[in-house]
């Protein structure tokens, strides 16, 4: 009994969070609660029930939007790698990603989520915790990696993981909108290696 009622939850979990997605990306701070639920064939007491808020939601949201992208990248980058070579295998992950065939649809998010925090000061900081959980991942990731024969620290790999987070965030939208011509994988590594052979 309690496992049906764990699996109807998650269900209607992952219903709100898919029409969020489509709601959000296209309305922004003018989505309507009641149109993410009548998507997901829910109410909006479900929506308060399982997030609390419209903001709680748009935060749920973009947690399950990075979190496969956070997943892949520890993947792409494994361990044993110096610094350069983490960061080279990175910026490659992050190039290609622009191509995949929801590139377009990630990068609207983006632009409305920033509109969004520009509106709601409060959900502006609920995001931006959100991200900072998010890029600890990769800070993890770097930090302890050799570099000109010294070990990368948090607070180096932090400093590191911040720049690169803005280049790929720059370039990945010039590649998507047609901007960026010749930003292949080979230019967001040098790029990246470039940004990261000053770490220390």
């Amino acid at each position: 009994m309690r496992t049906k009622r764990a699996e109807s939850k998650e269900r209607n979990r992952r219903a709100l969070l898919d029409a969020a997605f489509q709601v959000v990306s296209r309305d922004g701070y003018r989505a309507r609660l009641e149109e993410i639920a009548e998507r997901a064939d829910l109410t909006t007491g479900a929506i308060y029930s399982l997030f609390g808020s419209k903001n709680g939601l748009v935060v749920a949201l973009v947690t399950d939007y990075l979190r496969p992208h956070y997943e892949e990248i520890e993947q792409a980058v494994p361990a044993g790698l110096d610094l350069l070579e983490a960061v080279d295998a990175f910026a490659r992950y992050y190039r290609r990603s622009c191509d995949a065939p929801e590139a377009l649809s990630g990068l609207s998010l983006q632009i409305t989520l920033l509109d969004m925090a520009m509106h709601d000061p409060e959900l502006g900081s609920q995001l931006a915790a959100s991200v900072r959980t998010q890029e600890d991942q990769l800070v993890g990731l770097f930090a302890g990696r050799t570099h000109n024969g010294s070990v990368v620290t948090s607070h180096q790999a932090r400093r590191l993981v911040i720049a690169l987070r803005a280049l790929f965030v720059g370039l990945s939208q010039g590649v998507i909108l047609g901007l960026a011509h010749g930003a292949d994988e080979q230019y967001f590594a040098d790029a990246a290696c470039a940004l990261a052979s000053g770490a220390g």
